[in-house]
């Protein structure tokens, strides 16, 4: 076994040129923005064992100050600890983690499973089972905005088009910050009659309608349109079992809900009161690995899909593991501008548009533990923190 004696949380920046906010007040709905300069911040974990062992991960979604706090009170926790004793860090922390968001787990989990693939000599795709090497993907649009990038429906139409020359064979719309249902409907429609049927299509309103008669407005055009997913429409925030389940009675298009709500029991529950088509989830946001794969097996026990959030090198690993899920989201893509992946990787990685196979597809790192390499000078560079415990 192996007895974690020391974690290390690196919080760093970056620059991200062409991007800002997506309009208003708007907290972490970012957007194209010509000439802009976003300085954004992450955070990268280090766990390491007495026996000289190390799991490293560098955050893609979650490197918010809320995320990273929790992550800081968590992290003392699993000093002393045995790295390969995930199932029981999991419970532990969950149960830790009670009375606040659970957004600050899964960078520890993701780590200790890196650790784990070192350790072995596999990756994590190989420890979970996976048999998927490449993964059919779809480019996520950023929040549409109102400077001349992905600002009118025939933006989003000709981005589309774009999309598909490069290989992808599905996209999803993030709408406007406004919420407004007919700007909504009308690019749902206009973009399926731009792409015909060689696109699978897809769209996700970040909950910025206003009302449950807007989403029902909006999903009447996603049925129209034959869209593949409507994804979190309006401001419940993604979290309303028995307004989802209403939307699923009325609309043919499946609604792909559960961003919003963390881990596998609140998930079930969504899935037992009928209220939503497809299951979402995300290592990063539901406490892991381990806690994704606990939700692709409960969604795969309902006999339903289970599509991963974002993108980076867990969410793949979990993907190549799992036969009930569609697509490898591409995010946040828009013409001309990298999304908010921080540039920390030497071995090629990438999670960037231009990344995608002519077949589609991304492929599955087959290095050991997560099977990247993470540019730890260039951390160092740009530090704006460092947290110790042992």
């Amino acid at each position: 076994m192996s007895t974690i004696n020391r974690i290390e949380v690196h919080t760093f920046t970056f620059d991200t040129p062409n991007l800002g906010s997506a309009g208003g007040a708007a907290i972490g709905a970012l957007g194209c923005k010509k000439g802009a300069t976003t300085t954004l911040t992450k955070y990268a974990v280090v766990i390491q064992t007495s026996n000289g062992l190390r799991g490293e991960y560098v955050t893609h979604w979650v490197g918010s100050a809320a995320a990273l706090g929790s992550t800081l009170m968590l992290a003392p926790y699993l000093i002393g600890r045995e790295a390969e004793h995930r199932e029981q860090i999991y419970d532990d922390l969950k149960r830790e983690a009670r009375q606040f968001d659970h957004m600050g787990h899964g960078p520890l989990d993701i780590a200790l499973w890196d650790l784990a693939g070192k350790k072995y000599n596999a990756s994590v795709s190989e420890l979970l089972g996976g048999y998927r090497k490449r993964l059919p993907a779809y480019a996520s649009t950023y929040m549409s905005d109102r400077n001349g990038v992905l600002s009118t429906k025939e933006d989003h139409a000709d981005f589309a088009l774009a999309c598909r020359e490069l290989g992808y064979k599905a996209y999803k719309i993030h709408g406007w910050n406004e919420g407004d249902k007919r700007e909504e409907a009308a690019n749902v429609l206009h973009l399926r009659k731009t792409v015909g049927d060689t696109m699978e299509l897809m769209i996700d309103p970040a909950c910025q309608l206003r009302t449950f008669a807007d989403a029902l407005y909006v999903g009447k055009a996603c049925d129209e349109a034959d869209f593949f997913w409507y994804e979190d429409p309006f401001r419940d925030s993604g979290t309303s079992a028995y307004a989802h389940k209403k939307l699923c009675q009325m609309l043919k298009t499946p609604l792909l809900q559960t961003e919003h709500v963390r881990g596998v029991e609140p998930k079930a529950d969504f899935l037992i009161a009928e209220a939503t088509d497809f299951l979402r989830a995300d290592p990063e946001y539901d406490m892991g690995i381990t806690g994704c794969m606990k939700i692709a097996h409960i969604a795969e026990g309902f006999g339903i899909d289970c599509e991963i959030h974002a993108s980076g090198p867990a969410q793949r690993h979990c993907m190549s593991a799992m036969r009930n899920s569609n697509f490898y989201e591409v995010a946040l893509v828009g013409p001309g501008t990298p999304n908010a992946v921080p540039p920390v990787y030497k071995c090629g990685y990438t999670d960037m548009l231009e990344g995608v196979g002519k077949d589609g597809c991304f492929p599955v790192p087959e290095g050991p533990g997560l099977g990247v390499e993470y540019d730890w000078q260039y951390i160092a560079a740009h530090r704006t923190g460092l947290h110790v415990f042992d």
